[in-house]
């Protein structure tokens, strides 16, 4: 799943669960999807700051410098 869905899918549980029409059961089993899918975004979006600090290192010369990720 991408991050993008993942991060809808989140958004969703976060609905659900504010509504307070969820059984303790079904609010565990939100809960613990949601941490996933929070822990799973987060690689992600540490992953893409990495590629884009490699990408963007100016040299000396004013030029940027790419480096594989």
């Amino acid at each position: 799943m991408g991050f993008e869905k993942k991060l809808k899918r989140l958004e969703e549980i976060v609905e659900k669960m504010e509504t307070g029409d969820l059984s303790l059961d079904d609010s565990l089993k939100s809960f613990e999807e949601g941490v996933k899918l929070s822990k799973e975004c987060h690689v992600q979006l540490s992953e893409a700051e990495q590629k884009v600090k490699l990408l963007v290192k100016e040299n000396a010369d004013g030029s940027l410098e790419t480096k594989d990720f």
